[in-house]
């Protein structure tokens, strides 16, 4: 009998999760169920809490290893700069289409343009939530321009292990990109003493981080349980023409153009692609977390597409803090939606400026805490939107941004792959999904 494949078993636990939580939420109100719901949920989040914790656990060692050791490679040729330019190229290529899908569905769709009666539903719907989240962001977001610019400053941090205690993976890339510069034009024999301790440094975490995905169903099922217990579907009912409106963008930029993309520029087999990066998809819709799934997209590219390390470790890292797509794509449908909720005239000018906006919040903010709904504030407050519409239409959103969120963090992480595989392609690398190919004969 074959043996069940992580991402059959991680399919399979976030089936049994929505089943187990749509089944808790409705036995929420009966009081003979309600003290074994809670537990459930209690055991739900400390399991899922453990997961996370240890895949954040291995993404500061394996971003300083990975970018290290792949510039070092390539630093003493002419590789270097091409592979960043090819690298900026293309996050900037797949932004720009991210974006446009969304800009094209909104505007065809118009889900913002509903009847009084369910517009007073939702405004009223959105009053009654937790609103913990969305005041932090408030707080977050008075200096949203101000947030812009801490781009460059967080770029260069002042203190490299406060840095990484607070998660700012810019200012870790940034150091290892040019440690491994420089790694790469000292003399020959410490370089090759250097290069072997870092290397031996990345296959020990390697191996952390595969053993901590075989507790991956557990955790993604403690993970997905209670944010669908909690929630329910009533809410994402309510606001289901802009969730659809959300879903059907991703689902054509994820469907549509990226598999172009990978066909055009790679000659690569989209199917081949997805079924390869399956186990980091359904991780990233799982922990909504592209820094947290960044252990297992690397573990994918590498060893179920078949992209080298020195190509995965140069642009993945990146990637995860450079090239979100979705989020990108969300921030323009949600400012979009409020206009037409409100009945704000919004030319195609404003439009193309909010793209723009879109396309630089979506880097520039994505390291602080409820990173999308600053980036959105920020867009809101630039194009003219009140404090009272913004506040109205901030708390709108967040009624359904944990599910969207999930969503868009699956299509975060595709992009990055998806650019890991051209890119690799593009340098000559042939040998793609031969591993994916011979463990499915297994």
């Amino acid at each position: 009998m074959n043996k069940l494949t992580l991402h059959k078993k991680v399919l399979i636990s976030l089936l049994l999760a929505f089943t187990v939580g749509l089944m808790a939420n409705s036995q929420q109100e009966a009081k003979q169920t309600a003290s074994l719901i809670y537990w459930l949920l209690e055991c739900c989040d400390f399991v899922g809490k453990l997961f996370l914790n240890a895949l954040k656990m291995v993404v500061i060692p394996l971003v300083l290893t990975s970018v290290i050791c792949g510039v070092s490679q390539i630093a003493g040729e002419r590789d270097f700069g091409r592979l960043g330019l090819k690298t900026l190229l293309l996050y900037s290529l797949t932004g720009i289409l991210a974006v446009a899908t969304g800009l094209f569905c909104v505007n065809l769709l118009q889900p913002g343009d509903v009847a009084p009666e369910i517009k007073e539903a939702i405004i009223a719907s959105q009053a009654s939530t937790s609103l913990g989240s969305l005041e932090n962001a408030l707080d977050t977001a008075e200096n949203g321009w101000a947030n812009l610019l801490q781009i460059f400053h967080r770029m260069v941090p002042p203190n490299l292990f406060s840095a990484a205690a607070e998660g700012q993976l810019l200012g870790l890339i940034c150091f290892g990109l040019l440690f491994g510069f420089f790694l790469g034009h000292i003399k020959p024999e410490l370089r090759a003493s250097q290069l072997k301790f870092w290397q031996g440094l990345q296959e020990i975490i390697l191996k952390l981080t595969h053993f901590i995905l075989g507790f991956a169903p557990f955790g993604i099922f403690g993970l997905v349980t209670p944010t669908i217990a909690r929630s329910g579907l009533d809410t994402f009912w309510l606001m289901g023409g802009f969730a659809l409106t959300v879903i059907l963008a991703l689902g054509i930029h994820a469907l549509v153009s990226l598999p172009l993309l990978l066909r055009v520029l790679g000659g690569i087999p989209f199917r081949d692609h997805y079924q390869a990066m399956s186990p980091a998809l359904l991780t990233a819709f799982s922990t909504a977390s592209s820094s947290a799934t960044l252990p297992v997209t690397m573990q994918c590219t590498s060893e179920r597409v078949g992209v080298s390390k020195k190509i995965s470790g140069f642009t993945l890292p990146l990637g995860a803090t450079l090239n979100m797509d979705g989020t990108a794509l969300f921030e323009c449908v949600v400012v979009i939606f409020l206009a037409q909720f409100f009945g704000i005239e919004m030319g195609w000018t404003t439009q193309f400026f909010v793209v723009l906006l879109a396309l630089l919040t979506s880097v520039g903010v994505a390291g602080i805490p409820s990173a999308s709904l600053v980036a959105i504030l920020v867009i809101l407050q630039a194009v003219g939107f009140d404090d009272q519409a913004i506040a109205t239409g901030v708390g709108m959103v967040y009624v359904v941004d944990r599910i969207l969120d999930m969503s868009r963090t699956m299509i975060n992480v595709l992009g990055d792959s998806c650019a890991a595989a051209i890119i690799g392609k593009s340098e000559g690398e042939s040998e793609y999904y031969t591993h994916l190919r011979s463990s499915v004969q297994e």
